[in-house]
């Protein structure tokens, strides 16, 4: 048993780890042991290795903490809150191409390139593109049901066919690069499959940059081949920018769509008017926050909310914690697409806040009206706790979906 020198009486072995099982009550909510946290809203916890840093579940603190340049994003300064098979204590550098993992000046030039090719004007312009995708898979999804695997159907290749499009990558060689992607963001994979997914994850994109260079087309990828950005750079940002845009968005769509279904008031009010989609969508990524969570390391101290975290602690930000902050959203865990839920963090915050998160809102602002508007009678084909969740990634969502609906 050691002894935590800030603590008086306290012993590290007394700190709280974070909270990850969902194992019961409503999948939509975080983890009991989370939320059993939340009354304060910054702690001392302890980390996977050992290392003593601090857990944030208040909505104010997270948001200072995430847009100070005091604190780092660089991986090789971060701690685990759970230990990684196959995982040294500290995580390896980011690799190239590699922006969440960065700090200015490096993350300030790849950020700049990009930044001007996710604009909110640009990402609207993809609306008749996302469009024609959704009915597509509706389409399809109509005509081999009237039962499915919503996240097959529906979740999965709606945004792959748009960030496929998007980049420039060729959706026929999706079973190529989907479960690399899977690989990479599944918490119960080893540091060597991850690695092993990385590198053909690498290797694919760096085929398809030089494919780029002698021959380029109207796409993102093409567009950055014109930069100062090498062939390495270009394939790491594209594997990034790839994974980033197939999983988030699919998870949001399908879990989204559960939680529609298993909340009939609200998913009435949005049939009834499909004007609130935005701001359906909104409360969904608040209510959800299927990504979580955001690591960060004080490169000196700092005092935060009255509380000093000190050089070298590794901050852990729950967003999902933060997004039910009752000192932010009343009656945090209702989900009510009436509610402005404008400010969550679903997105992050400060300077690494999500690039997609405009093509996101599209995408989400498209699919969930016109699947309802669809199927008038979708509901789910199983019992509610039947439903598999997909609880140990870092992207939150369900396995599988399975609906029916009524043939007209």
């Amino acid at each position: 048993m050691s002894h935590d020198p800030n603590a008086v009486g306290t012993t590290t072995d007394d700190l709280p780890t974070l909270p990850t099982d969902r194992h019961t009550g409503c999948p939509f909510d975080p983890p009991e042991g989370l939320t059993a946290l939340s009354d304060e809203p910054m702690r001392r916890m302890r980390y996977g290795d050992g290392h003593v840093g601090r857990l944030v579940t208040g909505h104010a603190a997270a948001r200072a903490i995430l847009a100070d340049p005091r604190f780092s994003s660089r991986y090789e300064l971060l701690h685990l809150p759970e230990p990684m098979e196959g995982m040294p204590g500290q995580i390896p550098p980011a690799p190239i191409g590699d922006i969440i993992g960065l700090d200015a000046p490096e993350h300030t030039r790849y950020r700049r390139l990009l930044t001007g090719r996710f604009t909110v004007r640009r990402m609207r312009q993809l609306t008749e593109r996302v469009e024609r995708f959704t009915k597509e898979c509706l389409d399809a999804m109509e005509e081999a049901g009237p039962t499915a695997d919503l996240v097959e159907a529906f979740a999965q290749p709606v945004p792959a066919l748009v960030i496929c499009e998007l980049l420039g990558v060729p959706y026929s060689d999706r079973e190529r690069f989907q479960s690399q992607v899977a690989t990479l963001f599944d918490q119960t994979a080893d540091a060597g499959a991850k690695g092993d997914a990385h590198t053909a994850l690498l290797q694919y994109l760096g085929e398809l940059v030089l494919a780029k260079r002698a021959e380029p087309t109207d796409d993102l990828l093409s567009d950055l081949t014109t930069s100062d950005l090498t062939d390495e750079e270009l394939a790491g940002l594209g594997g990034l920018l790839l994974a980033a845009g197939l999983d988030t968005t699919a998870n949001m769509l399908a879990l989204g769509t559960f939680a529609l279904l298993s909340n009939p008031d609200q998913l009435d009010a949005l049939r009834a008017d499909p004007g609130l989609a935005a701001q359906t969508v909104e409360e969904l990524l608040r209510y959800l926050s299927v990504a979580d969570p955001l690591l960060r390391s004080a490169l000196e101290d700092v005092e935060v909310d009255g509380t000093l975290i000190k050089a070298g602690e590794t901050v852990t930000v729950s967003v999902q914690a933060v997004n039910r902050d009752p000192r932010r959203f009343p009656d945090p865990d209702r989900l009510d697409i009436h509610r402005k839920a404008t400010g969550h963090l679903a997105f992050g915050h400060g300077v690494h806040q999500c690039l997609g998160q405009q093509l996101a809102r599209v995408e989400m602002a498209v699919a969930f009206p016109a699947l309802l508007a669809r199927f008038p009678t979708l509901r789910l084909a199983v019992p509610p706790r039947e439903v598999p969740l997909r609880e140990r990634s870092n992207i939150y969502g369900v396995v599988s979906l399975p609906v029916t609906w009524d043939q007209v």
